[in-house]
């Protein structure tokens, strides 16, 4: 069944299979993160005892008592006033006009009495005449109201008489107005006049009372509201309120306590109501996935390598991910017993350091980003308006540090000691979020965060160690730790190489040092390359003695062999070396180097000696089956091995002689066609050839002659 799967997955196209794998990983991480965006919400009833504590979960406006306090503000604002000195003078004419329209009409009768043609007019005419010339000036001015007996009063006056009046009443009300007088103080106002007149010599008894009630008609305010300067500082009084706001984690009710129209209308403004749920958070974390998602769906569309290696990658990203997630979805179920933040205990770095051992820096980047801001969503109090930004950075942070402390050896010590930093790194980060939060903390508090720092870090790369092994084995990984443990000089197949066919460890060892060097030099991988080369001629160990750097002084059995009976003999090493190394589920990338190191290359000598015995030979028939090396380093590992043999049966090796055979062989194998399937090119080449000869000229360097 599963190796059905196997074959499907294999069959697929790249792009069919990450489509179908991102979209699968955009709904599972949805219905994961669907819990942490999820409002909670209550069943209550105004004025019902309530049965929880309720707190609110984001922040929000209340708008209601925001505009209550702006109310209260704009009506402790004062009144802009704003005084008049032209009121005065206005009154005082006021005055002046009354009394000259009596006296004008009292001489213009006068006049005609004087005049035989003209008879005098009547006391109600000349009322009636004083009352049309006053029609305009009541217009203006409603409250002055002088009726016919008033008017009749005042005419029986003198014009001296009235002339003294009228002096003394406009110089009373140009005093009085000269002063600031708001509306709350005309009565005194009024008063004042009415006492003043009352006490002045100037003014009959008869017409006291008459002038008295003018005096106080004309009595206003001089310092008026200015309603357009008010309403700015009104508004100005508003503006400067703050919005009342109910804070995140508030409490808006406790147990027990009753809930009243104010708490209640609370609850409906910051939608804690069962009946309130709303969409939108949803629809935020569906923007969210779906932005995590296209993120990764665009890194492997741009990643220029084969698909067999962005298939796995691919998937040991998804499984990583989501392991972490699971992890993040438990630390949120507990995490609400506890009054302390227990995501501290996240293992921050075992996603970038899980993900660069087993694919590459730059997808263990990314990816430390997106864990970062799933646990800040995942990971939330309940109270946070978004994201718990502090383990989000903790998580990023940590990350990082692990980055750039782990190196690309990939060893246990490198892991461990990453392991360190990292929790080095969590202890500085949580030491900030202590100190910004600017809270007391007790000693156990204290204690507990710094033992979440230290395991973090800790347990970071403790499960890096105990994972990388599943992952080895299940996606077929062959990690640099992998190729460490490989190295091992007491790896059993290791040992039987060294026991049984000595000359060839010697061998592997000098093919191990070229390959590792020339490797290095072009960018590939040279920690593959030196162990594979350890394991490349493993197959000669069913027949040590047919190799002749085993034969030590003995008879080459091959002396007294056909040349075909030789050629299988030797061209079956890589062959028979992949098939021990599959026996013992060796990486497929070391059997890959075993079967492919000598490609389809000519076992010349053998051939050579076919035709010199005058048989009929088939060149075909002498050549490894192969196939060619399909990777750089089998290409290099080619390379090395061939060169390593030839060097070593040279007499009298010197630079110019090396690098002259170097040269011939990498052409030979050129010009054979053997890196047709590689994509090593001439340049790297070349690179690899100065190498290959700086290696050799320090192994086969001048050695001084010692005195016996």
């Amino acid at each position: 069944m599963f190796g059905s799967i196997k074959k499907l997955f294999n069959s697929l196209k790249f792009d069919t299979f990450q489509l179908f794998l991102v979209g699968i990983s955009t709904i599972l991480l949805f219905t994961f993160m669907f819990g942490s965006v999820k409002n909670e919400t209550y069943e209550v009833e105004p004025f019902k005892i309530s049965q929880h504590t309720i707190r609110a979960t984001k922040t929000v406006e209340d708008t209601v008592k925001t505009e209550q306090e702006r109310q209260r503000a704009a009506q402790e604002v004062s009144a802009v006033y704003h005084f008049s000195e032209e009121i005065a003078k206005n009154r005082q004419a006021i005055a002046t006009s009354i009394f000259d329209i009596l006296i004008e009409v009292k001489n213009g009768n006068a006049a005609r009495k004087k005049e035989a043609e003209k008879p005098a007019i009547t006391q109600k005419e000349q009322i009636a005449e004083v009352r049309k010339q006053l029609a305009r000036l009541e217009e203006e001015e409603p409250d002055l109201n002088l009726n016919d007996s008033t008017i009749a009063i005042l005419l029986a006056q003198d014009t001296e008489i009235l002339t003294k009046i009228q002096d003394n009443l406009v110089s009373v009300i140009g005093e009085t107005l000269s002063r600031p007088i708001r509306t709350a103080d005309l009565a005194s106002v009024q008063y004042e006049v009415e006492r003043r007149l009352r006490l002045s010599d100037a003014i009959p008894s008869s017409v006291l009372q008459t002038v008295v009630t003018i005096g106080r008609s004309l009595v206003v305010e001089t310092e008026k509201v200015n309603e357009t300067l008010t309403e700015e500082r009104v508004e100005q009084a508003k503006a400067a309120v703050e919005p009342t706001r109910i804070l995140q984690g508030q409490v808006l009710v406790r147990e027990g306590q009753l809930i009243d129209g104010e708490i209640y209308r609370q609850l409906e403004l910051t939608g804690l109501l069962t009946n309130q749920s709303s969409l939108k958070p949803l629809l935020g974390l569906g923007l969210f996935v779906l932005f995590v998602s296209s993120l990764i769906y665009l890194h492997f569309s741009t990643w220029d390598v084969n698909t067999k290696v962005k298939k796995k990658a691919l998937l040991i990203v998804l499984t990583v991910f989501f392991l972490l997630v699971i992890l993040m979805k438990l630390i949120a179920l507990i995490e609400k017993d506890f009054d302390v933040l227990v995501a501290f205990l996240f293992p921050t770095a075992l996603a970038s350091m899980l993900i660069k051992l087993l694919t590459n820096e730059r997808l263990a980047l990314m990816m430390t980003f997106i864990t970062a801001a799933t646990a800040g969503i995942m990971l939330q109090e309940g109270y946070a308006a978004l994201i718990q930004m502090e383990i989000a950075l903790y998580i990023l942070f940590s990350g990082i540090v692990s980055l750039y402390l782990l190196g690309n050896s990939g060893r246990r010590s490198s892991i461990l000691r990453t392991s360190v930093g990292v929790a080095c790194s969590n202890t500085l980060f949580i030491a900030f979020y202590l100190l910004m939060t600017q809270s007391t903390y007790d000693l156990p508090e204290l204690v507990f965060y710094l033992i979440a720092a230290i395991s973090s870090g800790i347990l970071s790369g403790a499960l890096t160690i105990g994972l990388m092994p599943f992952f080895e084995s299940a996606f077929g990984i062959l990690s640099d730790m992998r190729l460490i443990e490989l190295s091992n000089p007491n790896h059993p197949l290791l040992k039987k190489v060294l026991t049984e066919t000595p000359g060839t460890y010697h061998h592997s060892v000098m093919v191990a040092n070229l390959a590792d060097a020339a490797c290095e030099s072009v960018g590939a991988d040279g920690l593959l390359a030196r162990v594979g080369s350890y394991y490349h001629d493993i197959g000669k160990t069913i027949r040590p003695s047919y190799f002749i750097e085993n034969q030590h002084g003995g008879q080459n059995p091959h002396d007294h062999m056909p040349p075909e009976k030789s050629r299988d003999i030797i061209i079956s090493h890589a062959e028979d070396g992949a098939k021990m190394l599959e026996k013992h589920k060796m990486p497929a990338e070391i059997i890959d180097i075993a079967r492919q190191h000598h490609g389809t290359s000519l076992l010349k000598y053998f051939y050579v000696k076919a035709q010199n015995a005058g048989e009929e030979v088939n060149e075909e028939e002498y050549r490894y089956k192969g196939p060619k090396p399909q990777t750089k380093e089998i290409a290099i590992i080619s390379i090395a091995d061939s060169v390593e043999a030839a060097v070593r049966s040279m007499k009298e090796p010197t630079p110019q002689k090396i690098a002259a055979l170097v040269k011939a062989i990498i052409n030979d194998r050129l010009n054979d066609g053997q890196f047709d399937e590689c994509d090593i090119s001439m340049k790297e080449l070349r690179k690899v050839e100065t190498v290959i000869c700086e290696t050799l000229n320090g192994i086969f360097h001048n050695r001084i002659e010692y005195p016996e």
